[in-house]
């Protein structure tokens, strides 16, 4: 029996692109496992595996064999609290704290450290929570704080990364200057700077050499990760970008500490001090390191969305008990807490207003510039802004439940995921660095043994080529555009759910809506009372036909009724009410006889209805659906209800008839009204009357003319079309059902987010087909020219020195080109 599992794991130790391929590969290869992505600008692995016939262990183990780590967070039913504890002065206290602890249910275990004034509780979730554990703490006379409740596995990662950039700056400032005096000492009579007496190679050649040997050593030292990945990598046959570098470095290294021990032994050395390449190595190992730590900066920027994201959720909240208030940790929110929120605070939670009114600025989640109004009984979200009232909130959805860290999910997954368009760049880089290397060697013993050159050329030339081959750029040209087009999407209210989805979106020919909630709000309105004989006034007439329809489950007696309440009707219960089938209703309201419904109705009673033809004609053409009212027997008015059209719509369509779109109203209403809602909207085409189950059909259709495909729908009635569609677009404002449904989802939910996600999935793949084509450019110019290309039609050689920079710069170009998507805007592209 199969026993699928879905995992997105952090990969330790890779280095370029030929380590993610290789990973990709051996991985894929295991039976059982069914997916293997590896994302080498995010650092991690998507699995899917059947664990009855491989284990996690297993899959791990190989990876492990190659020389890289899998780093997993458990996922269990055991959640961990750390807490800083104040007040502990003696064993005894750390000892009470732990035999209360243990002793509640729910309490796995309870470890607490006297000397660091720190603890750990293990716990079992739903049978007791962190308030409990700090309470029982506190009555003990202890102050107990969660630390690093909120340092998921992602705000871990970023932490890390900082870390390690803030010792690469320091390894990167030492190699620089060390490598500078190492430039100056061996070039500097080149340069036209002469070297104090006392190391001038003509007088002193042996401490010439011995000072060049004393400043690489500890270069090479602070870059000995190259040594340290790359010959490992190498000896286990899987050499990458390290190996390179290693390599060449290495052989320069070499080769000038033999000829350095022949100076020692007395040779000649005034010939062989002229043939130390101490500095090629040295100057080498420190601009890589610089251009490695340039890349690693611009790669945290890839992440800056999410964590602008995270950082929207407030530390802290008021807890509101009776009339008390405390102040409380938001990990601390239990779902059913009713909680304080005063102006200009974040709300912490999801939830509804108890009590309050506000607006609300939405705009980080869903790109809305304006407030929205909010009162009793409406939902908000976690991380959106309260602007100018006190609220009074009651807790539905805390933590990882909320909208806010399912979207930091959704963009994280999205991040991770790979474009068909990174197919090619992965099978290069799988066999790019061993090619380098054949060519490497194959290029120096060219010119040594064809080419008639001294061995020290031969090696300059093998360097050369070793140092400026960079399967990093290849690999980074697609993720690092990704991560940073998702999210910036998702700061634009546009969560696009894959690098797949972003690839087809670019393609799309076709954009086929859903009408309702879509083109329209969704919700019927009165749009006109037409009063045609009736003596009473208009808002007399409206408060009988709403009272009459109170009864109704029908939508269009929803809209009368809201209609008459927004006037301030105080609406009655009807003495008498029944419904008619196909025809409208007859209630006694006030003791005056009510008939609502079509012609038909007021025709079967003799009820005379002329003189409207006009008024009927016009509204109907407009797409309402038209009600006749009589009152006491006499026809008293016209009753108009429509699905307003948004008014952003019809801009919206003619924006997307410039970007070459083909726009189809696809919708279950009749020819009549579908035609007059579209002429609206500025829609030419229309499929009206199909069911919601047969929305799918017309979009296969469409499809078999070899048409790229786009179904624009609300998720609610539409799913399935939604998903048959080469691009699904789900609008919504946050709810469940949108953000389940299709490829790229909407927060704002107007056809704005349509054109946002259009031109930005243009803008994403055209900056990583710009980085495609600049990355297998330079590899395809500088190998060549690194071997000696130049040379043969008289031109000059590439220093090796110059190689590794440009090899260096050629990664931090991929990255920085990337980075400019985040000043993408919503009318760019």
């Amino acid at each position: 029996m199969q026993s699928i599992q879905k995992r997105i794991v952090a990969v330790k130790g890779m280095s370029c692109a030929a380590c993610s391929s290789r990973i990709e590969r051996v991985v894929q290869g295991l039976e059982g496992v069914e997916l293997a992505v590896v994302n080498l600008a995010a650092e991690s692995m998507e699995l899917v595996w059947d664990d009855s016939v491989v284990s996690f262990d297993l899959i791990a183990a190989r990876v492990k064999e190659l020389g890289f780590d899998l780093d997993q967070e458990e996922e269990s039913e055991e959640l961990t609290l750390d807490l800083a504890i104040s007040g502990m002065h003696c064993a005894s206290c750390s000892t009470r704290i732990e035999k209360v602890v243990s002793g509640m249910a729910g309490v796995v275990s309870v470890a607490i450290n006297l000397v660091t004034e720190t603890g750990t509780v293990i716990y079992r979730q739903g049978l007791i929570n962190q308030r409990q554990i700090r309470e029982a703490i506190a009555r003990l006379g202890f102050e107990a704080r969660p630390v690093s409740a909120r340092l998921d596995q992602f705000a871990r990662k970023r932490q890390e990364t900082l870390l390690r950039l803030a010792a690469m700056k320091m390894r990167l400032f030492w190699s620089l200057g060390l490598a500078a005096i190492l430039l100056l000492v061996s070039m500097g009579e080149m340069l036209g700077l002469p070297l104090p007496s006392v190391i001038n190679p003509h007088h002193y050649p042996l401490r010439f050499a011995l000072l060049q040997f004393c400043l690489v050593v500890p270069i090479m030292v602070l870059g000995r990760n190259f040594y340290l990945i790359g010959i490992p990598a190498l000896l286990r046959r899987v050499p990458n970008m390290d190996s390179l570098i290693a390599m060449g470095t290495g052989a320069a290294f070499i080769y000038s500490t033999w000829n350095l021990a022949e100076i020692m032994l007395g040779a000649d050395a005034h010939m062989l001090v002229m043939d130390l390449y101490f500095e090629s190595a040295g100057v080498l190992i420190a601009l890589v390191s610089l251009g490695k730590y340039m890349e690693t900066r611009s790669k945290s920027h890839t992440s800056d969305a999410i964590a602008k994201l995270m950082q929207l959720t407030p530390d802290k909240a008021i807890l509101l008990k009776g009339e008390e208030q405390s102040e409380i940790l938001v990990e601390e929110i239990e779902a059913g807490d009713l909680l304080l929120v005063r102006p200009g605070e974040r709300i912490p939670v999801d939830g509804s207003i108890v009590k309050g009114r506000t607006a609300v600025d939405e705009s980080m989640l869903t790109g809305e510039s304006l407030p929205v109004s909010k009162g009793e009984g409406d939902k908000v979200t976690c991380g959106t802004l309260n602007k100018n009232g006190v609220l009074q909130i009651r807790t539905e959805q805390v933590g990882q439940d909320t909208l806010l860290a399912r979207i930091v999910r959704m963009v994280q997954t999205a991040q991770g995921s790979k474009a068909p368009i990174a197919g090619m760049a992965d099978r290069i880089s799988l066999y790019f660095v061993p090619v380098v290397m054949v060519v490497a060697v194959l290029t120096g013993l060219a010119w040594y043994f064809l080419g008639g050159v001294d061995f020290t050329v031969a090696l300059r030339f093998f360097i050369a080529v070793m140092v400026i081959a960079c399967p990093c750029a290849m690999g980074l040209a697609t993720p690092t555009s990704i991560m940073v087009g998702t999210g910036r999407g998702a700061q634009l209210g546009v969560l696009i759910k894959s690098g797949e989805a972003l690839e087809m979106a670019e393609k799309i020919q076709v954009l086929v809506f859903d009408k309702t909630g879509t083109l329209t709000y969704g919700r019927p309105e009165l749009t006109d009372l037409i009063n045609v004989t009736s003596d009473e006034s208009d808002e007399r007439l409206l408060f009988l036909v709403a009272s009459a329809e109170q009864s109704s489950e029908h939508s269009l007696a929803e809209a009368l009724v809201a209609a008459a309440k927004n006037k301030g009707s105080i609406l009655k219960q009807p003495e008498t009410f029944e419904a008619l089938v196909g025809q409208g209703i007859f209630a006694q309201v006030d003791g005056r006889q009510i008939l609502l419904g079509n012609r038909q109705l007021l025709d079967e009673r003799e009820i005379g209805v002329e003189g409207v033809g006009t008024e009927v004609a016009r509204l109907s053409g407009e797409g309402k659906t038209v009600l006749f009212l009589a009152v006491d027997g006499r026809f008293a008015a016209l009753l108009a209800i429509a699905d307003k059209l948004k008014p952003e719509v019809p801009a919206a369509v003619a924006r997307m008839r410039k970007m070459g779109l083909r726009l189809i109203m696809l919708t279950g209403d009749q020819e009549a009204t579908a035609h007059a809602i579209a002429a609206q909207a500025g829609i030419d085409e229309v499929i009206a009357q199909v069911m919601p189950d047969k929305k799918a059909d017309k979009i296969v259709a469409l499809q078999q003319q070899g048409l790229r495909t786009a179904m624009v729908g609300d998720g609610i009635n539409d799913a399935p079309a939604l998903a048959m569609a080469d691009v699904g677009i789900a609008m919504g404002t946050g709810n469940d059902i949108a953000i389940e449904s299709g490829d790229i989802v909407l927060m704002k939910g107007n056809l704005d987010g349509v054109i946002i996600a259009l031109r930005l999935s243009r803008a994403v793949m055209r900056n990583i087909r710009q980085n495609l084509f600049w990355a297998f450019a330079y590899n395809v110019i500088g190998i060549p020219v690194a071997a000696g290309l130049l040379v043969l039609f008289g031109g000059p050689s590439l220093n090796p020195m110059i190689a590794g920079a440009a090899m260096a710069m050629s990664s931090v170009s991929v990255v920085g080109n990337a980075l400019r998507l985040r000043r993408f805007e919503k009318n760019q592209g």
